[in-house]
């Protein structure tokens, strides 16, 4: 018998669903790999770090913080991300493992993730399996992308520690939650009406030459997966800004 066209439809609407709810569960599940870990005086991240944090990158989340390879990088734009890793040794490793912040890259063998020592230990159920742990060096790992938050923090941009007010301006995003990636900043041009872009220097430092005089206007482009989003802060950067100076945006992701 044939089918109605609102029959036909919903059966259109249903596979639709079906096929949207598989893509949904696939990029929520985890993948398979493997992590190490390196070593700092005080087992927390890395203040050179190649995504140009500094001493943010050494003590966000606690100092639960990771260098990433591969396509987990994104060529810089991996930099902020949040992922939930846990080890496979059943034994040792907790249940739920840990959530680290990429905030450097690295490469390794074959492994993906090289771990803050505290992040690394905090794959262990508890201190006496953090030892044990410790001593394998690298271990087999699931791993998927989640969240960032920030609970009752705002993004803030930093001025990075190389600009020269009025003639250079760097500049890179603090608190970024969600699990959207810093794809572009740009630049309004009062003078000309229009956005100009920002380079992307390294990691996530952006930077602009001759900036325009007076206050500083900027919008991000974030990479949500299936979309991109322009992102307009509710403040600007002041006109007498200064180098190492961090300034509320006003936005929560």
């Amino acid at each position: 018998m044939e089918l109605s066209f609102m029959h036909k439809l919903g059966v259109v609407c249903l596979i639709l669903l079906v096929l949207n709810s598989a893509v949904c569960c696939f990029a929520d599940s985890y993948r398979k790999s493997r992590a190490s870990y390196y070593n700092t005086p005080d087992g927390y991240g890395n203040p050179w770090g190649a995504c140009g944090y500094g001493e943010y990158g050494r003590t966000v989340n606690g100092g639960n913080v990771a260098a990433v390879s591969g396509d987990i990088w994104k060529g810089g734009s991996g930099c902020g991300a949040c992922y939930q890793i846990r080890c496979k040794i059943a034994q040792y490793c907790d249940e739920d493992g840990t959530r680290v912040v990429v905030t450097d890259y690295g490469e390794g063998d074959r492994t993906e993730f090289i771990m803050s020592e505290h992040a690394f230990s905090n794959l262990a159920r508890d201190s006496a399996a953090s030892a044990k742990l410790m001593k394998y060096g690298v271990v087999d790992i699931e791993y998927k992308r989640v969240s960032c938050k920030y609970s009752n923090r705002n993004v803030l941009v930093k001025i990075h520690e190389k600009s020269n007010n009025p003639y250079y301006f760097a500049m890179l995003l603090l608190n970024v939650g969600g699990k959207c990636d810093v794809a572009a900043v740009q630049l309004w041009q009062e003078d000309h009406k229009e956005w100009s872009p920002l380079r992307r220097v390294y990691g996530t430092v952006f930077d602009y030459e001759n900036p325009p005089s007076g206050k500083i206007t900027l919008r991000f482009q974030m990479d949500c997966g299936e979309r991109l989003v322009w992102v307009h802060p509710k403040k600007p950067i002041p006109s007498d800004w200064n180098a190492g100076e961090a300034y509320d945006t006003g936005l929560q992701f």
